[in-house]
């Protein structure tokens, strides 16, 4: 399988606005996000569908997940986090956190803006964990 955008971003192949890391898990804002906040969750190991990690890497990925999501309720001061598995955009398991206060704001477009970095950088700074 060919290395994807996550893995290079994990590797630091590619430069991220990382919030978190640890042995299994990489996360950090999506540059064209839904909401200001929008975090990707991923395992470190690339594993193309969700339901194909094997159950220790799913339920640690899944235990960051809770924990980001609850750091990012309250440092964004959101009424919410929604969780988000697509699974077509990248073939590498990933969840997307997304602070909302609606279901517009979930429903939201994504930017397609150019990425504010300077911003984007000043956020990851914020939540980081």
């Amino acid at each position: 399988m060919q290395d994807s955008i996550f893995t290079k971003i994990i590797r630091g192949e590619i430069p991220s606005h990382k919030v978190y890391e640890d042995d299994w898990t990489f996360a950090f804002l999506d540059i064209h996000p839904v909401q200001p906040g929008h975090l990707l969750v991923v395992p470190k190991q690339q594993i193309d569908h969700l339901w194909d990690l094997d159950d220790a890497t799913y339920q640690h990925l899944m235990a960051i997940v809770k924990k980001l999501a609850v750091h990012l309720q309250q440092t964004m001061g959101t009424e919410r986090v929604a969780m988000q598995v697509v699974g077509v955009d990248v073939p590498h398991a990933h969840v997307h956190l997304i602070p909302i206060n609606s279901a517009a704001d979930y429903r939201t477009k994504p930017s397609e803006t150019e990425p504010d970095h300077a911003a984007l950088a000043e956020l990851a700074k914020r939540l980081a964990l």
